[in-house]
């Protein structure tokens, strides 16, 4: 298995690229988790995207943006790994090369996110630390957390 990943702004991306980007997105947050949401929300082209492959085939992506956009930390977002390529340990890679993107595009500094409670320590094992209380984010419990 040959993992590899790139770092691309908005307008970088090639249409196939978004489309299986969007398309992966839409695949395990509206079908998958049955939610219905507004994935498109102005903030993708304001930011940059991570799409990691597996054997050149798109596995996971994260959204990388900058304060003040979402947060006014920087913040890592969209996190999603493809049902087919689960169980390989791709969550681990796939927050470490975001993370180190993040400091690559917007140097090191806090990074906060916005994660499923259920998954809050595997984000703890990453250095997040959970901030405030459960919320309802479309029907799923969420948690703040930030890596300082």
């Amino acid at each position: 298995m040959t993992f590899s990943h790139s770092i691309k702004s908005f307008d970088e991306l090639t249409n196939h690229e978004l489309y299986n980007m969007l398309r992966l997105r839409s695949d395990v947050f509206v079908v998958e988790q049955n939610c219905p949401y507004l994935d498109l929300d102005n903030k993708d082209q304001k930011g940059f995207h991570l799409l990691y492959y597996v054997d050149n085939e798109l596995a996971g992506v994260t959204r990388l943006l900058p304060k003040g956009v979402s947060y006014d930390e920087v913040s890592i977002g969209r996190v999603v790994i493809a049902r087919s390529h689960r169980g390989l340990g791709l969550g681990v890679k796939l927050m470490e090369a975001s993370i180190a993107g993040c400091e690559e595009k917007f140097g090191k500094c806090p990074i906060r996110i916005s994660a499923q409670y259920h998954l809050s320590k595997f984000y703890q094992s990453l250095g997040f630390a959970e901030q405030g209380e459960v919320y309802d984010e479309d029907g799923i419990p969420h948690i703040g957390m930030l890596r300082a």
